[in-house]
Protein backbone atom coordinates (compact mmCIF):
# COMPACT_ATOMS: atom_id res chain seq x y z
CA UNK A 1 0.00 0.00 0.00
CA UNK A 2 2.52 2.34 0.96
CA UNK A 3 4.72 1.67 -2.74
CA UNK A 4 1.94 2.14 -4.28
CA UNK A 5 1.11 5.62 -2.51
CA UNK A 6 4.56 6.30 -3.24
CA UNK A 7 4.46 5.50 -6.87
CA UNK A 8 1.26 7.33 -6.96
CA UNK A 9 2.71 10.65 -5.54
CA UNK A 10 5.77 10.55 -8.26
CA UNK A 11 3.66 10.26 -10.78
CA UNK A 12 1.35 13.38 -9.99
CA UNK A 13 4.66 15.61 -9.15
CA UNK A 14 6.29 14.47 -12.63
CA UNK A 15 2.82 15.77 -14.31
CA UNK A 16 3.08 18.71 -13.05
CA UNK A 17 6.52 19.07 -13.73
CA UNK A 18 5.78 18.41 -17.44
CA UNK A 19 2.70 20.57 -17.20
CA UNK A 20 4.18 23.73 -16.11
CA UNK A 21 6.96 23.20 -19.23
CA UNK A 22 3.92 23.08 -21.46
CA UNK A 23 2.59 26.03 -19.65
CA UNK A 24 5.31 28.29 -20.33
CA UNK A 25 6.86 27.23 -16.62
CA UNK A 26 10.76 28.14 -15.86
CA UNK A 27 12.46 31.92 -17.86
CA UNK A 28 9.54 33.39 -19.00
CA UNK A 29 10.66 34.06 -22.84
CA UNK A 30 12.54 38.09 -23.54
CA UNK A 31 9.73 40.51 -24.35
CA UNK A 32 9.76 41.44 -27.87
CA UNK A 33 11.31 44.74 -28.38
CA UNK A 34 9.16 48.24 -28.19
CA UNK A 35 9.87 51.07 -30.99
CA UNK A 36 12.01 53.81 -29.14
CA UNK A 37 9.71 57.09 -28.46
CA UNK A 38 9.76 59.31 -31.14
CA UNK A 39 11.08 62.86 -29.71
CA UNK A 40 8.47 65.34 -29.27
CA UNK A 41 8.10 68.50 -31.59
CA UNK A 42 8.88 71.79 -29.86
CA UNK A 43 6.29 73.13 -28.41
CA UNK A 44 4.31 75.95 -29.99
CA UNK A 45 2.99 78.99 -27.81
CA UNK A 46 -0.20 78.28 -27.08
CA UNK A 47 -1.71 81.74 -27.52
CA UNK A 48 0.69 83.29 -30.12
CA UNK A 49 -0.71 87.00 -30.57
CA UNK A 50 -1.46 88.09 -34.64
CA UNK A 51 -1.78 91.77 -35.38
CA UNK A 52 -4.28 92.67 -37.26
CA UNK A 53 -3.36 94.13 -40.21
CA UNK A 54 -5.45 97.06 -40.51
CA UNK A 55 -5.15 98.40 -37.24
CA UNK A 56 -1.10 97.91 -36.99
CA UNK A 57 0.89 101.17 -35.80
CA UNK A 58 4.36 102.32 -36.98
CA UNK A 59 7.06 103.86 -34.63
CA UNK A 60 9.47 106.12 -36.34
CA UNK A 61 12.43 108.48 -35.36
CA UNK A 62 15.80 109.25 -35.52
CA UNK A 63 18.49 108.75 -32.31
CA UNK A 64 20.91 111.95 -31.72
CA UNK A 65 23.98 113.27 -30.75
CA UNK A 66 24.71 115.93 -28.58
CA UNK A 67 27.92 117.00 -27.99
CA UNK A 68 31.59 116.87 -29.27
CA UNK A 69 32.08 113.53 -31.47
CA UNK A 70 34.62 111.05 -30.13
CA UNK A 71 37.40 110.58 -32.41
CA UNK A 72 37.68 107.64 -34.30
CA UNK A 73 40.19 105.33 -32.79
CA UNK A 74 42.09 103.17 -35.53
CA UNK A 75 42.43 99.34 -35.23
CA UNK A 76 45.76 97.30 -35.43
CA UNK A 77 45.07 94.30 -37.75
CA UNK A 78 48.85 93.33 -37.46
CA UNK A 79 48.49 90.47 -35.61
CA UNK A 80 47.39 88.62 -38.54
CA UNK A 81 48.72 89.91 -42.41
CA UNK A 82 45.56 87.84 -43.85
CA UNK A 83 43.55 90.31 -42.23
CA UNK A 84 45.66 93.10 -43.55
CA UNK A 85 45.86 92.49 -46.43
CA UNK A 86 42.28 92.93 -46.81
CA UNK A 87 41.88 96.60 -46.48
CA UNK A 88 43.58 98.94 -48.87
CA UNK A 89 43.29 101.88 -45.34
CA UNK A 90 43.01 102.43 -42.14
CA UNK A 91 39.62 100.49 -40.28
CA UNK A 92 38.50 102.21 -37.35
CA UNK A 93 36.14 100.94 -34.74
CA UNK A 94 32.69 101.48 -34.24
CA UNK A 95 31.93 101.80 -30.38
CA UNK A 96 30.74 105.69 -31.16
CA UNK A 97 29.79 106.33 -34.95
CA UNK A 98 28.31 109.96 -35.22
CA UNK A 99 26.74 110.25 -38.40
CA UNK A 100 26.73 113.36 -40.61
CA UNK A 101 23.64 114.84 -39.42
CA UNK A 102 24.74 114.38 -35.95
CA UNK A 103 22.96 111.03 -35.11
CA UNK A 104 23.87 108.05 -33.87
CA UNK A 105 24.84 104.48 -36.01
CA UNK A 106 24.56 101.03 -33.74
CA UNK A 107 21.50 102.05 -31.50
CA UNK A 108 19.59 99.31 -30.67
CA UNK A 109 15.56 100.60 -30.29
CA UNK A 110 12.91 98.32 -28.91
CA UNK A 111 9.50 97.99 -27.20
CA UNK A 112 10.72 97.60 -23.58
CA UNK A 113 7.52 97.88 -21.77
CA UNK A 114 3.49 97.29 -22.90
CA UNK A 115 3.80 94.18 -24.94
CA UNK A 116 4.16 91.86 -21.92
CA UNK A 117 0.36 90.06 -22.28
CA UNK A 118 0.83 88.94 -25.53
CA UNK A 119 3.10 86.31 -26.69
CA UNK A 120 4.66 86.10 -30.57
CA UNK A 121 5.93 83.51 -32.98
CA UNK A 122 9.58 83.95 -33.86
CA UNK A 123 10.80 84.89 -37.47
CA UNK A 124 11.11 81.96 -39.92
CA UNK A 125 14.12 84.40 -41.33
CA UNK A 126 17.39 84.09 -39.77
CA UNK A 127 19.28 87.67 -38.63
CA UNK A 128 23.12 87.29 -39.83
CA UNK A 129 26.34 88.35 -39.20
CA UNK A 130 29.35 87.69 -41.30
CA UNK A 131 33.06 88.14 -40.67
CA UNK A 132 34.41 90.32 -43.95
CA UNK A 133 38.04 91.86 -43.87
CA UNK A 134 37.88 90.14 -39.58
CA UNK A 135 35.81 92.66 -39.22
CA UNK A 136 31.74 91.63 -37.94
CA UNK A 137 29.19 93.30 -39.81
CA UNK A 138 26.75 94.57 -38.87
CA UNK A 139 28.47 95.72 -35.76
CA UNK A 140 24.71 95.70 -34.22
CA UNK A 141 22.09 93.01 -34.74
CA UNK A 142 18.96 92.17 -33.03
CA UNK A 143 17.01 88.55 -32.92
CA UNK A 144 14.15 87.33 -31.13
CA UNK A 145 14.09 84.58 -28.69
CA UNK A 146 14.04 81.73 -30.72
CA UNK A 147 14.95 83.07 -33.73
CA UNK A 148 18.37 81.96 -35.38
CA UNK A 149 21.30 83.88 -35.59
CA UNK A 150 23.41 82.58 -38.31
CA UNK A 151 27.28 83.83 -38.04
CA UNK A 152 29.01 83.23 -41.33
CA UNK A 153 32.92 83.91 -42.30
CA UNK A 154 33.80 85.23 -45.62
CA UNK A 155 37.57 85.92 -44.81
CA UNK A 156 40.39 83.42 -46.02
CA UNK A 157 41.40 83.12 -42.37
CA UNK A 158 40.21 81.25 -39.55
CA UNK A 159 37.75 82.98 -36.93
CA UNK A 160 35.93 81.70 -34.00
CA UNK A 161 32.78 83.25 -32.57
CA UNK A 162 32.42 84.05 -28.91
CA UNK A 163 29.95 85.74 -27.19
CA UNK A 164 29.33 86.89 -23.67
CA UNK A 165 25.61 86.76 -22.23
CA UNK A 166 25.07 87.23 -18.99
CA UNK A 167 21.55 85.55 -19.02
CA UNK A 168 22.05 82.92 -21.83
CA UNK A 169 23.62 79.94 -22.43
CA UNK A 170 27.44 80.96 -23.58
CA UNK A 171 28.85 79.52 -26.39
CA UNK A 172 32.49 79.49 -28.29
CA UNK A 173 32.89 77.96 -31.86
CA UNK A 174 36.02 78.00 -34.04
CA UNK A 175 35.15 78.53 -37.51
CA UNK A 176 37.81 78.02 -40.32
CA UNK A 177 37.45 79.61 -44.04
CA UNK A 178 34.98 78.32 -46.04
CA UNK A 179 33.25 76.60 -43.24
CA UNK A 180 29.56 76.51 -42.90
CA UNK A 181 27.56 79.12 -41.20
CA UNK A 182 26.69 78.69 -37.43
CA UNK A 183 23.40 78.75 -36.54
CA UNK A 184 22.33 79.35 -32.40
CA UNK A 185 19.16 80.55 -30.85
CA UNK A 186 19.30 82.54 -27.30
CA UNK A 187 16.68 81.68 -25.06
CA UNK A 188 16.17 84.79 -22.83
CA UNK A 189 15.74 88.63 -23.33
CA UNK A 190 18.92 90.49 -23.17
CA UNK A 191 19.85 93.36 -24.15
CA UNK A 192 24.13 94.22 -25.87
CA UNK A 193 25.78 90.59 -25.70
CA UNK A 194 29.12 90.95 -26.50
CA UNK A 195 30.39 88.72 -29.45
CA UNK A 196 34.39 89.02 -30.11
CA UNK A 197 36.88 86.82 -31.75
CA UNK A 198 39.82 85.03 -29.43
CA UNK A 199 42.07 84.92 -32.68
CA UNK A 200 41.35 88.65 -34.10
CA UNK A 201 41.09 91.26 -30.39
CA UNK A 202 39.93 93.97 -32.22
CA UNK A 203 36.60 92.03 -33.53
CA UNK A 204 33.60 93.02 -31.68
CA UNK A 205 29.83 93.02 -32.41
CA UNK A 206 26.79 92.98 -30.01
CA UNK A 207 23.60 90.60 -30.25
CA UNK A 208 20.27 92.43 -28.58
CA UNK A 209 17.82 89.37 -27.92
CA UNK A 210 13.75 90.53 -27.41
CA UNK A 211 10.90 89.15 -26.53
CA UNK A 212 8.91 90.37 -29.40
CA UNK A 213 9.37 90.94 -33.08
CA UNK A 214 9.29 94.88 -32.42
CA UNK A 215 12.88 96.32 -32.58
CA UNK A 216 15.07 98.21 -35.06
CA UNK A 217 19.12 99.20 -35.23
CA UNK A 218 19.66 102.79 -36.68
CA UNK A 219 22.19 102.99 -39.37
CA UNK A 220 23.71 106.08 -41.81
CA UNK A 221 21.20 108.34 -40.79
CA UNK A 222 20.67 107.45 -37.32
CA UNK A 223 17.15 106.43 -38.21
CA UNK A 224 14.74 103.74 -36.84
CA UNK A 225 11.10 102.52 -37.88
CA UNK A 226 9.16 99.95 -36.05
CA UNK A 227 6.39 98.64 -37.38
CA UNK A 228 3.33 96.30 -37.37
CA UNK A 229 3.07 96.99 -34.14
CA UNK A 230 -0.70 96.91 -32.08
CA UNK A 231 -2.19 99.96 -31.44
CA UNK A 232 -1.23 100.55 -27.79
CA UNK A 233 0.64 102.40 -25.05
CA UNK A 234 4.80 101.91 -24.56
CA UNK A 235 8.21 102.24 -23.06
CA UNK A 236 10.52 102.50 -26.35
CA UNK A 237 13.71 102.33 -25.29
CA UNK A 238 17.24 102.74 -26.98
CA UNK A 239 20.59 101.10 -26.02
CA UNK A 240 23.60 102.25 -27.23
CA UNK A 241 27.14 100.13 -26.05
CA UNK A 242 29.03 102.47 -24.44
CA UNK A 243 26.77 105.66 -23.86
CA UNK A 244 23.83 104.10 -21.93
CA UNK A 245 20.02 103.90 -22.43
CA UNK A 246 17.39 106.26 -23.13
CA UNK A 247 13.75 105.18 -22.28
CA UNK A 248 10.69 107.67 -24.21
CA UNK A 249 6.71 107.04 -23.71
CA UNK A 250 4.59 106.18 -27.04
CA UNK A 251 1.09 106.16 -27.29
CA UNK A 252 -0.01 104.81 -31.17
CA UNK A 253 -3.27 104.42 -32.08
CA UNK A 254 -4.76 101.92 -34.61
CA UNK A 255 -3.34 102.12 -38.13
CA UNK A 256 -1.41 105.42 -36.72
CA UNK A 257 1.60 106.36 -36.83
CA UNK A 258 3.82 107.91 -34.45
CA UNK A 259 7.09 110.15 -33.44
CA UNK A 260 9.56 109.23 -30.74
CA UNK A 261 13.40 110.46 -30.68
CA UNK A 262 16.20 110.67 -28.22
CA UNK A 263 19.11 112.29 -27.37
CA UNK A 264 22.68 110.48 -26.44
CA UNK A 265 25.22 113.29 -25.37
CA UNK A 266 29.11 112.99 -25.31
CA UNK A 267 30.65 111.93 -22.46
Amino acid sequence: MMRFFSKHLYLVAFTAFALSIGCGGGDAPEAEPTAEATPEAPAVPANVFEVDPSTAATITGKIAFSGEAPKPRRLNLSADADCTAMHDGPIYDERVVVNENATLKNVFVWVRNGLEDKQFAAPSEKASIDQEGCIYAPHVVGVMIGQTLSVSNSDPTLHNVHPLPRSNVEWNKSQAAGAGTIDETFSKPEMMIPIKCNIHPWMRAYVNVSPHPFFAVTGEDGSFEISGLPPGEYTLEAVHESLGNQTIEVTVGAGESATAEMTFAAK
